[in-house]
Protein backbone atom coordinates (compact mmCIF):
# COMPACT_ATOMS: atom_id res chain seq x y z
CA UNK A 1 0.00 0.00 0.00
CA UNK A 2 2.71 2.42 0.91
CA UNK A 3 4.14 1.93 -2.82
CA UNK A 4 1.00 2.98 -4.01
CA UNK A 5 0.66 5.95 -2.14
CA UNK A 6 4.25 6.96 -2.95
CA UNK A 7 3.19 7.20 -6.37
CA UNK A 8 0.34 9.14 -5.68
CA UNK A 9 3.63 11.29 -3.89
CA UNK A 10 4.79 12.07 -7.11
CA UNK A 11 2.36 13.16 -8.78
CA UNK A 12 1.78 16.18 -6.47
CA UNK A 13 5.04 16.93 -4.95
CA UNK A 14 8.34 16.51 -6.82
CA UNK A 15 9.53 13.41 -6.22
CA UNK A 16 11.30 10.94 -7.57
CA UNK A 17 10.42 7.03 -6.97
CA UNK A 18 13.42 4.78 -6.66
CA UNK A 19 12.42 1.54 -6.01
CA UNK A 20 14.86 -0.81 -4.16
CA UNK A 21 14.72 -4.99 -3.32
CA UNK A 22 14.05 -5.63 0.57
CA UNK A 23 12.98 -9.16 1.78
CA UNK A 24 11.01 -10.23 4.65
CA UNK A 25 12.93 -13.61 4.24
CA UNK A 26 16.14 -12.05 4.97
CA UNK A 27 14.51 -9.89 7.80
CA UNK A 28 13.09 -13.00 9.42
CA UNK A 29 15.64 -15.74 9.14
CA UNK A 30 17.20 -15.21 12.34
CA UNK A 31 13.79 -15.61 13.81
CA UNK A 32 13.22 -19.52 15.28
CA UNK A 33 9.38 -19.06 14.54
CA UNK A 34 8.64 -17.06 10.61
CA UNK A 35 6.22 -14.45 11.59
CA UNK A 36 5.52 -14.70 7.82
CA UNK A 37 4.47 -18.32 8.05
CA UNK A 38 7.08 -19.27 5.26
CA UNK A 39 9.07 -21.91 6.62
CA UNK A 40 10.08 -23.28 3.61
CA UNK A 41 11.13 -20.26 1.68
CA UNK A 42 8.46 -19.28 -0.92
CA UNK A 43 8.94 -16.06 -0.25
CA UNK A 44 12.48 -15.97 -1.38
CA UNK A 45 10.91 -16.74 -5.24
CA UNK A 46 9.30 -12.88 -5.78
CA UNK A 47 12.39 -10.92 -4.24
CA UNK A 48 14.50 -13.14 -6.41
CA UNK A 49 12.75 -11.90 -9.44
CA UNK A 50 12.73 -8.71 -8.35
CA UNK A 51 16.64 -8.70 -7.99
CA UNK A 52 16.97 -9.87 -11.47
CA UNK A 53 14.92 -7.08 -13.00
CA UNK A 54 16.42 -4.44 -11.28
CA UNK A 55 19.99 -6.26 -11.91
CA UNK A 56 18.86 -6.22 -16.00
CA UNK A 57 17.04 -3.70 -16.17
CA UNK A 58 16.87 -0.45 -13.29
CA UNK A 59 14.54 0.31 -10.83
CA UNK A 60 12.36 1.60 -12.89
CA UNK A 61 11.12 -1.71 -14.53
CA UNK A 62 11.43 -2.76 -10.88
CA UNK A 63 8.81 -0.45 -10.37
CA UNK A 64 6.76 -1.63 -13.06
CA UNK A 65 7.07 -5.22 -11.90
CA UNK A 66 6.24 -4.34 -8.50
CA UNK A 67 2.93 -3.05 -9.61
CA UNK A 68 2.08 -5.62 -11.95
CA UNK A 69 2.63 -8.14 -9.40
CA UNK A 70 0.87 -6.18 -6.72
CA UNK A 71 -2.50 -5.53 -9.06
CA UNK A 72 -1.99 -9.51 -10.02
CA UNK A 73 -2.14 -10.86 -6.26
CA UNK A 74 -4.13 -8.48 -4.45
CA UNK A 75 -6.90 -7.68 -7.08
CA UNK A 76 -6.43 -10.44 -9.39
CA UNK A 77 -6.05 -13.54 -6.81
CA UNK A 78 -3.17 -15.13 -8.26
CA UNK A 79 -0.96 -16.96 -6.03
CA UNK A 80 0.26 -19.09 -8.21
CA UNK A 81 4.28 -18.76 -8.95
CA UNK A 82 3.98 -20.41 -11.82
CA UNK A 83 1.78 -17.89 -13.88
CA UNK A 84 2.35 -15.23 -11.53
CA UNK A 85 5.90 -14.41 -12.25
CA UNK A 86 5.67 -14.15 -16.46
CA UNK A 87 2.73 -12.79 -16.59
CA UNK A 88 3.52 -10.00 -14.61
CA UNK A 89 6.45 -9.65 -15.86
CA UNK A 90 5.00 -9.45 -19.63
CA UNK A 91 2.71 -6.51 -18.11
CA UNK A 92 5.46 -5.17 -17.21
CA UNK A 93 6.88 -5.11 -20.47
CA UNK A 94 10.17 -7.54 -19.54
CA UNK A 95 10.90 -10.63 -20.87
CA UNK A 96 9.33 -13.57 -18.92
CA UNK A 97 12.58 -15.53 -18.67
CA UNK A 98 12.98 -13.81 -15.82
CA UNK A 99 10.49 -15.73 -13.66
CA UNK A 100 13.37 -18.53 -13.37
CA UNK A 101 15.24 -16.50 -11.32
CA UNK A 102 12.08 -17.19 -8.83
CA UNK A 103 14.21 -21.08 -8.54
CA UNK A 104 17.74 -19.90 -8.77
CA UNK A 105 19.94 -19.02 -5.76
CA UNK A 106 22.13 -16.60 -7.73
CA UNK A 107 20.20 -13.19 -7.13
CA UNK A 108 20.56 -14.39 -3.10
CA UNK A 109 23.71 -12.12 -2.76
CA UNK A 110 22.39 -8.72 -4.53
CA UNK A 111 18.93 -9.54 -2.24
CA UNK A 112 20.36 -9.16 1.03
CA UNK A 113 23.21 -6.49 -0.30
CA UNK A 114 19.84 -4.37 -1.39
CA UNK A 115 18.36 -5.53 2.21
CA UNK A 116 21.06 -4.52 4.29
CA UNK A 117 21.19 -1.01 2.23
CA UNK A 118 17.72 -0.57 3.74
CA UNK A 119 17.81 -1.93 7.20
CA UNK A 120 21.28 -0.11 7.84
CA UNK A 121 19.32 3.17 7.19
CA UNK A 122 16.94 2.88 9.68
CA UNK A 123 17.90 -0.53 11.97
CA UNK A 124 17.30 -4.20 11.82
CA UNK A 125 14.08 -4.37 14.14
CA UNK A 126 11.81 -2.89 11.86
CA UNK A 127 10.40 -4.38 8.44
CA UNK A 128 9.15 -2.88 5.51
CA UNK A 129 8.66 -0.45 3.62
CA UNK A 130 11.61 1.54 4.23
CA UNK A 131 11.49 4.94 2.91
CA UNK A 132 14.92 6.86 2.03
CA UNK A 133 14.67 10.36 0.98
CA UNK A 134 17.99 12.13 -0.56
CA UNK A 135 15.97 15.55 -1.78
CA UNK A 136 17.86 17.93 -4.10
CA UNK A 137 17.25 20.48 -1.86
CA UNK A 138 19.28 19.87 0.95
CA UNK A 139 17.09 17.47 3.06
CA UNK A 140 14.75 18.17 5.68
CA UNK A 141 17.01 19.20 7.88
CA UNK A 142 18.89 21.42 5.79
CA UNK A 143 22.10 19.64 5.90
CA UNK A 144 21.72 17.80 3.16
CA UNK A 145 21.51 14.10 4.91
CA UNK A 146 19.58 11.06 3.84
CA UNK A 147 16.21 10.66 6.10
CA UNK A 148 14.99 7.62 6.74
CA UNK A 149 12.52 5.52 8.26
CA UNK A 150 9.94 2.45 8.16
CA UNK A 151 6.64 3.37 6.95
CA UNK A 152 4.03 4.94 6.77
CA UNK A 153 1.78 1.75 6.53
CA UNK A 154 -1.83 3.24 5.30
CA UNK A 155 -4.52 2.04 3.68
CA UNK A 156 -6.19 3.18 1.47
CA UNK A 157 -4.19 4.96 -0.66
CA UNK A 158 -4.39 8.71 -0.37
CA UNK A 159 -5.11 9.98 -3.03
CA UNK A 160 -4.23 14.00 -4.68
CA UNK A 161 -3.43 16.54 -2.44
CA UNK A 162 -4.07 14.05 1.01
CA UNK A 163 -1.06 12.04 -0.72
CA UNK A 164 0.84 15.14 -0.46
CA UNK A 165 -0.19 16.01 2.69
CA UNK A 166 0.82 13.13 4.56
CA UNK A 167 4.46 12.96 2.80
CA UNK A 168 4.66 16.37 4.09
CA UNK A 169 4.11 15.44 7.73
CA UNK A 170 6.05 12.10 7.48
CA UNK A 171 9.26 14.07 6.88
CA UNK A 172 8.53 16.71 9.05
CA UNK A 173 8.06 14.10 11.58
CA UNK A 174 10.86 12.01 10.15
CA UNK A 175 13.29 15.38 10.22
CA UNK A 176 12.97 15.54 13.89
CA UNK A 177 16.10 13.92 16.03
CA UNK A 178 15.11 11.24 18.09
CA UNK A 179 11.36 10.78 16.70
CA UNK A 180 11.20 7.24 15.99
CA UNK A 181 7.98 5.84 16.51
CA UNK A 182 3.89 6.77 15.31
CA UNK A 183 1.24 4.18 15.39
CA UNK A 184 -2.02 2.84 15.70
CA UNK A 185 -4.08 -0.40 15.32
CA UNK A 186 -3.98 -1.60 11.29
CA UNK A 187 -7.27 -1.13 8.96
CA UNK A 188 -7.84 -3.87 7.27
CA UNK A 189 -6.11 -3.30 3.73
CA UNK A 190 -7.82 -1.95 1.01
CA UNK A 191 -6.18 -2.63 -2.75
CA UNK A 192 -9.42 -1.07 -4.64
CA UNK A 193 -8.65 2.37 -4.54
Amino acid sequence: MTSRWLLEVATVRPVSVRWRVMSLSVLNEHLDEDPEGDPDGYLWMPVRVCAAVEEEFGHEALGRFYTALGTRLHLGGDWDWRTLFPSSLAAAGLPERLAEAGGSTAYDAAVRASHEAGTGLVGEDVGTPVIAVRPADGGVDGGGATTAFFGPCVSPTPRGEAAGRLWDGVLLMAGVAGFYEFKRAPAEPDFTV
